[in-house]
């Protein structure tokens, strides 16, 4: 699994290259109404209560339209709501460029923040389990860094990024296996010859359970089935194959979270985290200064 150093690096200018990218190659009304070189000071306040993320992201938006952000809280941070808004941090730089900056920068930290809030309450949901929430793929396109980097800030962990670093069979994998003839464990064992150490299936019996654990997996997924199920197979499984993890997934909620992970759940990924977002309230008050 990449690091998450080396994954962020590579997406955090990319995407605030591409917010900025969609509001178009100029700022046609403020370059009607605002003069070159003036300077401004931005007050980034948090409206809501919940964690702060995404600064990283954030703070790529504001250099490339030269500007610069100090905060007052690091990511994943508590912010209480209090009237007026909590000021997080401040953005310096000339008012044409923190006007062109804005938007971009407050949708990421908005949409991370969101996630990051609502990860920490399934975090907490577990705690003392040693259960860890997951997020899963069903992430905005083009915009997984940024919904991974929230998640991670509330607490959670990460799953497989993309669909080439980590194996896992699913139900359509399993259909093409029984059509063809060709055995789970040459599927594990030709994955291992490629450089693949995480080797995830899904098992929706049984029977598929027996063959995963035959075959070497390092994970079941247990997907759609209560909490008294996956019991009953985590034990299963600890019996065919000691030490393998168990996850759990397929509509988990906040109140049959830590069910799960009582059952014997060692992962429970929410896909909810960044499909369903709600997204902080966040904004950008503007002062220009006296002395421009």
């Amino acid at each position: 699994m990449r690091s998450d150093k080396a994954l962020f690096d590579s997406e955090v200018e990319r995407i605030a290259a591409t917010a900025l990218a969609e509001d178009g190659t100029i700022d046609l009304t403020t370059q009607l109404t605002v003069p070159p070189a003036l300077n401004a000071q931005g007050v980034i306040e948090y409206r809501s209560e919940g964690l702060l993320a995404g600064q990283r992201f954030a703070e790529a938006v504001a250099a490339q339209c030269d500007c610069t952000i100090e905060w007052r809280i690091g990511e994943g941070r508590a912010v209480r709501s209090v009237a007026g808004g909590s000021v997080v941090g401040t953005m310096f730089g000339e008012l044409r460029q923190m006007l062109r900056a804005e938007r971009p920068l407050l949708n990421l930290l908005q949409r991370a923040s969101g996630i990051a809030s609502a990860t920490r309450r399934y975090v907490d949901a577990v705690h003392g389990t040693g259960c860890r929430i997951l997020h899963t793929r069903k992430t905005a396109p083009g915009l997984r860094a940024l919904d991974v980097a929230g998640v991670l800030a509330g607490g959670g962990h990460r799953h497989r990024m993309d669909l080439a670093h980590e194996v896992m069979i699913k139900d359509n994998h399993w259909q093409s296996l029984e059509r063809t003839g060709q055995p789970l464990a040459e599927a594990l064992a030709d994955a291992r010859r490629k450089g693949a150490t995480a080797l995830y299936v899904e098992v929706e019996a049984v029977e598929q359970l027996e063959l995963a654990c035959q075959a070497g997996a390092t994970r079941l997924l247990i997907d759609n089935q209560s909490p008294e199920t996956l019991a009953a197979w985590a034990a299963l499984a600890q019996q065919r194959s000691p030490g393998i993890e168990i996850e759990a997934s397929g509509g988990i909620v906040l109140d049959t979270a830590r069910a799960y992970a009582a059952a014997g759940a060692d992962f429970i990924s929410i896909g909810a985290l960044t499909h369903s977002v709600r997204a902080a309230d966040i904004a950008l008050e503007v002062r220009v200064e006296a002395d421009s």
